[in-house]
């Protein structure tokens, strides 16, 4: 029996460095994955504005004769925005720093956009913009809330891999931190889509 002793404690000490191993790639796996999720509601969220803004372009154009540069500013940065992408896989500072850019471009034209609109109350009248103004509000909230998931996400994560003895070990199986949302701050606010048609009827 004593012959054999000393495989047996090599098996064991293989066994325990294996499920050791196992077990911070396993949860780096996990933990990695509702990253991604999180990132995908951010992604989803802001294709929902992207298609409310493309629905409320073509009815203010349909409704007013509307200023050509206000919506221009709107479509163009609204293309710009789509064109930039995010690698949920490799997250860099970089890379949320010029979505994120890209992203505030369109609020801040939107913003411009809806308050251009209160020189139009006839707009009062039209029920698919009135939804839309709905629509978008709801949608600002569930950004916000979608960044502040994604970035409750990745705490835990960067906590797995950062803390000793993982971060010794993480590097192998690739996993490394990853970046916060940190959102702008003109970013963090909805648009206002509070309109006074009455005091714009009355400067009519």
């Amino acid at each position: 029996m004593r012959k054999f002793l000393p495989w047996i404690i090599i098996a064991v000490v293989v066994f325990i460095g294996y499920s050791y191993f196992k077990g911070i790639n396993n949860t780096a796996v996990t933990l990695d994955q509702n990253v991604k999720e999180a990132w995908g509601n951010v992604q989803t969220s802001y294709q929902r504005r992207n298609d409310l803004i493309g629905n409320l372009v073509n009815t203010v154009k349909g409704a007013a004769d509307f200023e050509k540069g206000t919506l221009t500013a709107v479509i163009e940065a609204r293309a710009k925005a789509t064109q930039v992408t995010v690698d949920p896989t490799n997250i860099t500072p970089e890379q949320l720093t010029q979505f994120n850019q890209a992203q505030s471009g369109v609020s801040s034209a939107l913003s411009r956009l809806l308050v251009t609109v209160e020189q139009y109350p006839q707009l009062k009248a039209n029920e698919n913009f009135l939804k839309l103004q709905d629509e978008l509000t709801s949608t600002e909230n569930t950004i916000q809330t979608a960044r502040t998931r994604f970035n409750e996400a990745i705490k835990p994560y960067n906590n797995h891999v950062s803390v000793f003895p993982n971060s010794l070990f993480a590097g192998w199986f690739g996993f490394k931190e990853k970046p916060y949302f940190d959102a702008e701050p003109q970013a963090q606010n909805a648009p206002k889509v509070e309109f006074n048609f009455d005091n714009a009827s009355e400067k009519k």
